[in-house]
């Protein structure tokens, strides 16, 4: 049976405070529901997906959707990208890089290790507001997404 998509979190691996607020209200101005968990860099992505460091304790996070920043301090996006997908726990997840890189190499390395969208921050708002709309209908609305459990 399929799962209410507004259900499933959306996980933002993101260490600007300004960028997470825009983040957060162009979620609520696209009307994406979602309920959106916040980690600060890519080690804290990985605890948080596995239950481990200060989330020991809780229960992993299984997000619908992971939108991930590429440059953070501790561990980068390109770093954690790479780690997840390596692990077959957790590499069904889908992975947006959402940056201000535009990058080649970025772009490319991006893709090498198997995010499956990458987008350059807008440099508006409003902008910002449409790439989350049309994210979110994507991916909650158009596309069958994995099980929870992360089982083939």
């Amino acid at each position: 049976m399929p799962t209410d998509r507004t259900t499933l979190p959306i996980l933002l691996a993101e260490d600007d405070l300004e960028d997470q607020t825009f983040a957060r209200d162009a979620l609520l101005a696209a009307r994406l529901m979602n309920e959106l968990i916040v980690v600060q860099d890519g080690q804290e992505l990985l605890d948080c997906l596995r239950g481990t460091g200060a989330y020991a304790g809780a229960p992993p996070s299984r997000p619908g959707l992971i939108l991930l920043d590429l440059k953070m301090p501790r561990m980068g996006g390109l770093e954690a990208l790479a780690e997840i997908k390596n692990d077959a726990a957790l590499r069904s997840i889908p992975i947006v890089v959402l940056t201000t890189s535009g990058v080649d190499e970025d772009i490319a390395r991006s893709y090498a290790l198997g995010v499956n969208s990458f987008i350059q921050k807008p440099v508006t708002f409003s902008g910002l507001v449409e790439a989350i709309r049309e994210l979110g209908h994507y991916w909650f609305q158009l596309v069958e997404l994995p099980p929870r459990d992360g089982r083939i």
